[in-house]
């Protein structure tokens, strides 16, 4: 098995997961494992590529996650994407929208193990970087004491050495994508049955996980834990993963020291012309439970949409949260 360390990850989430959210994840957590936004094979294969899969070197490590059932298109989009420079290539086989079923890949593929062994093996041949899965425990009927263990032998046959098990069905028929991502209950112990019926391979859990306690808790039953929204809405949960995780001896970066490293990095992309809203919609969630946290977010709400906005918004927000109470939390 690799060593490549998956104890904590950032999931892929579409809209969220841009290259501008992994920089700036990335000045929190040194070592959390990071997922860009799901990008198609067709994408890849006939898109602008550096604008979808660009990204800078501080961002390792990185996975990039494609959607596909093609085996012979995810060879070629993963053979594209290893020439970026990313860590992984992820499969996409969990994603409920319309626009994932009705292109037959994501969650659908639930049904397909076989299939997804192909896509699978098709891109181990094609790169040399560690190709995983990103699953749900199964879809509309589907009994997951069947499904899962199913797709998880399959695609272990074919070459991948980790799956990650967003722990709930997903149901295609009845439910939107939004609600897929609540009302199917988790059920955690299914991934825990599968890393127990199958210790050679790794098993990485995703799906409610709000906190490092809880993410710790997991990690008693599986090799890893994939933190979502949460790590979006309120990143700074992250802060201590480093230490607590991956055996780092400094301290985090107190909050205002994050986005102080991050302006660094919004002066330059300003400087290329990218509008400030597209990096600053991402830092909202940063002080979430501190002293003057809503004040910072209603500044950046307000003013960071406005052409011609600079970074000063992002100074002026961040002066509106006392310096002090925010440290003390680290």
């Amino acid at each position: 098995m690799s060593s490549f360390n998956h104890r904590i990850c950032v999931a892929p989430m579409m809209d969220w997961t841009d290259r501008h959210d992994r920089f700036f994840l990335r000045l929190i957590t040194r070592h959390a494992l990071l997922y860009t936004e799901m990008v198609t094979t067709g994408a890849v294969i006939h898109g602008d590529r550096q604008h979808l899969l660009g990204f800078d070197p501080a961002e390792h490590p990185v996975a990039v996650q494609l959607g596909g059932s093609e085996p012979g298109e995810l060879a070629e989009a993963a053979r594209i994407a290893e020439g970026f420079g990313y860590d992984e290539i992820n499969l996409n086989v969990g994603c409920p929208s319309d626009r994932v079923q009705s292109g037959r890949f994501g969650a659908c593929l639930m049904r397909e193990p076989m299939l997804v062994a192909e896509c699978v093996a098709s891109m181990r041949k094609a790169v040399s970087v560690p190709v995983t899965v990103k699953c749900r425990i199964g879809v509309d009927e589907q009994d997951p004491a069947e499904a899962l263990p199913a797709l998880a032998r399959a695609v272990r046959d074919a070459g991948c050495e980790t799956l990650i098990v967003h722990a709930r069905k997903a149901w295609l028929e009845g439910l939107s994508p939004r609600e897929n991502r609540d009302i199917p209950p988790l059920e955690y112990d299914r991934a825990y049955r599968l890393k127990r019926d199958m210790p050679d391979m790794r098993i990485v859990i995703n799906g409610g996980i709000v906190s490092l306690d809880q993410a710790a808790a997991h990690l008693d039953h599986v090799d890893g834990a994939m933190l979502g929204r949460a790590a979006y809405q309120t990143p700074y949960v992250l802060a201590d993963a480093d230490r607590r995780f991956y055996g780092a001896d400094a301290p985090p970066r107190a909050p205002h020291e994050v986005l102080e490293a991050y302006l660094t990095y919004v002066e330059a992309e300003l400087a290329k012309g990218t509008h400030l809203h597209a990096m600053s919609r991402h830092i909202l969630g940063l002080f979430h439970g501190m002293p003057g946290a809503r004040a910072f977010r209603r500044h950046i709400s307000e003013n960071a949409p406005r052409p011609g906005a600079t970074a000063q918004v992002i100074r002026d927000a961040m002066a509106l949260v006392p310096r002090e109470a925010a440290a003390a939390l680290v």
